[in-house]
């Protein structure tokens, strides 16, 4: 039976090695997949989902305003697709998620979506909340504050390691921009006033 999953988690918990492996593990016996990853998310290079460490494959693109289930459906229109897969979810709109649900109750295609759940400013990200809203099964990638705590948490730094407490909700960045924290740690340093992150 197809379902929604969300596979969550603050940023380099390795969510797109996750994704990756688990695209390869359906190859492996012979079953294709459909990756979509967000359009405007170049940095590894357009329409291309990468890892950290250093493991990527070609993807299709989602926009904001592409319909999801139409892509689904013209995909499945090619041949059989066993699962679908899509990096940075926390980029997908409210209708976006609602169009892969009608994906998976329509078209009876699995739908696993990975993506970041807060923002630097411990917000939800639309997509996010969304997918928290309507997943059939949510599943939380772990990875680790400086104290050896789970990092829930994570914080936009300037080019002078600053940490920053406005500024818009998307700004493309990896290990150079953003850090991950437990809780505790990103009061700290958010209510630290411009303090530097150690």
């Amino acid at each position: 039976m197809a379902k929604l999953y969300f596979n969550y988690s603050t940023m380099n918990a390795g969510k797109s090695t996750v994704l990756l492996q688990a695209s390869h593990n359906y190859a492996e016996r012979g079953m294709e997949t459909y990756l979509l990853t967000a359009q405007f998310d170049t940095r590894a290079g357009e329409g291309r989902i990468a890892s950290r460490i250093g493991i990527g494959t070609a993807a299709d693109t989602f926009a904001p305003h592409d319909d999801l289930f139409q892509k689904i459906e013209n995909r499945l229109a090619q041949g059989p697709c066993a699962c679908v897969f899509i990096d940075e979810a926390q980029f997908l709109s409210k209708a976006q998620v609602w169009q892969l649900a009608r994906a998976v109750d329509d078209l009876g295609v699995p739908v696993m979506c990975y993506g970041l759940r807060v923002d630097f400013m411990g917000e939800l990200f639309p997509g996010s909340a969304a997918l928290l809203a309507l997943a059939d099964e949510m599943r939380e990638v772990r990875t680790i504050c400086h104290c050896g705590k789970k990092a829930t948490m994570v914080v936009r730094m300037n080019g002078e390691g600053r940490v920053l407490t406005g500024g818009e909700q998307v700004q493309i960045g990896g290990n150079e921009t953003y850090v991950s924290l437990c809780r505790r740690h990103w009061r700290e340093a958010v209510e630290g006033d411009d303090a530097p992150l150690v």
